[in-house]
């Protein structure tokens, strides 16, 4: 790997620990992109729309270890640096789209303390994100206005430029209220009460449990629930775009764990949840608001237990008679990751052989021939065509890199033929696979 090439070691151990790991890594994700370029661009090109003032809803849909989460990572990335803020958060026993004991709220809890910029990527970005929407329109004060910064006048003409501002809020639910508490946070900010400011951004984060207690501490008299939480997130995008920003792209992956609620009644309340936001993306509803949800085949396509037991939902999302593995529409609602080809897994792991040699600083002896016979031996696999994953590849591959740079004297080939791969073995390989399975070229 040439240095003006080469990953730097802090960014190529994160990669490599959390891909061995069966994680997709926050950093690095530029280095190890493989395919998926007609998905991302289809996503790219919601994220135009969200930024011009529309609104998206997409569902991703793939198995484990197919891509579904590497996929919402790049796409996060990249939003961020467009300006957009990005929140994220995974689904749970704990945390639903509805609930009876705040499972609901403890999903917005989770978005908002993953709040992520481009300055801050790791989250926890509400307070950054308060201070400089105030820093703005300060800014913006000082150029209109003659009065000194400090002065009871310019602090007026403040308050006159947020109420103006943020009057835009009061069409959406819950708009004026929004608005009374971001102003409230200004005059914190001033006033350098910093008590007050906690108190707020508590407020904001959803951690007021009762009215009374809301009311004792900033005199308002309500506070965000499990009913109304998404109401927030559609005054959020709004808010951000107000701040600076393009927009606001919300991540929510495992909707696995709607599936698996037991109670049938519980679980349409959760569907009825995803319905009302998926109708308010594409009704206009919600302004500068991008929604992306992983999900699993199963999770999606049962009618029983899946999104699909929810008519409304089913009748919106069922793919056409005309789309199929290879050819998918990647306009509609659903975008269905078919797995990654045996060429692109080659070139994935020639990144990984170049990027682990360049971590532990030794000279790749792997040719392009060795990585395609371990890529021939994985997709040799009984079953490999319909169920292997590149998690599993990639997770194998590093596994290799390791034992071949701990154990300098052993070549791949000894390796590969070793009773350790037991699938290579003549009984594991399957009958279907053709002795020029694929010509493997980097």
């Amino acid at each position: 790997m040439s240095d003006e090439k080469r990953v730097p070691k802090r960014i190529a151990q994160t990669l490599i620990n959390s891909l061995k790991g069966g994680v997709v890594p926050r950093t690095g994700l530029p280095y190890i992109t493989v395919g998926r370029k007609n998905e991302i661009e289809a996503l790219l090109h919601d994220v135009d729309i969200v930024s011009e003032g529309g609104a998206s809803f997409r569902f991703i849909v793939g198995k484990y270890g197919s891509g579904k989460s590497f996929l919402l990572q790049t796409i996060r990335n990249y939003v961020m640096d467009k300006g957009f803020i990005v929140a994220d958060a995974d689904l749970s026993p704990e945390r639903r789209l509805q609930g009876t004991k705040g499972q609901g709220l403890a999903t917005y809890r989770e978005l908002i303390s993953n709040l992520s910029t481009k300055t801050k990527p790791e989250g926890g970005a509400v307070t950054l994100l308060l201070d400089k929407w105030i820093n703005k329109i300060q800014a913006e004060c000082m150029e209109e206005s003659k009065f000194l910064p400090g002065s009871g006048e310019f602090s007026l003409e403040v308050d006159k430029k947020i109420y103006f501002t943020l009057s835009s809020l009061s069409e959406l639910v819950h708009g004026f209220e929004f608005g009374n508490i971001l102003s409230k946070y200004y005059h914190a900010y001033i006033e350098g009460d910093d008590d007050m400011k906690m108190k707020i951004v508590r407020w904001f984060r959803g951690e007021y449990t009762r009215k009374t207690d809301a009311k004792e501490a900033l005199g308002v008299n309500i506070i965000i629930t499990d009913d109304d939480w998404y109401e927030y997130i559609k005054l959020f995008a709004m808010f951000f775009r107000l701040a600076g920003y393009s927009g606001m792209m919300i991540m929510v992956d495992e909707l696995v764990n709607i599936y698996k609620i037991p109670n049938a009644i519980t679980r349409q309340y959760n569907y009825e949840k995803m319905l009302t936001m998926y109708n308010d993306t594409l009704q206009g509803k919600a302004k500068y608001l991008g929604i992306i949800m992983g999900a699993t085949p199963q999770t999606l396509e049962d009618k029983r237990r899946g999104i699909y037991s929810y008519e409304a939902l089913r009748s919106r999302l069922a793919e056409g008679k005309f789309s199929r593995p290879g050819m998918r529409d990647l306009l509609s609602p659903v975008i269905r990751l078919d797995p990654l080809t045996p060429e692109e897994m080659l070139v994935l792991c020639g990144k990984l052989a170049d990027i682990h040699a360049g971590l532990y600083d030794y000279k790749k002896t792997l040719d392009d021939k060795d990585l395609g016979d371990f890529i021939k031996l994985e997709y040799s696999r009984i079953g490999a065509s319909e169920n292997i994953t590149p998690r599993e590849v990639i997770r194998d591959f590093i596994e290799l890199l390791d034992l071949l740079y701990q154990n300098p004297n052993l070549s791949i080939n000894e390796l590969l033929n070793s009773d350790g791969f037991d699938f290579a073995k003549p009984d594991n390989v399957s009958d279907n696979v053709d002795e020029n399975f694929v010509e493997f070229t980097l």
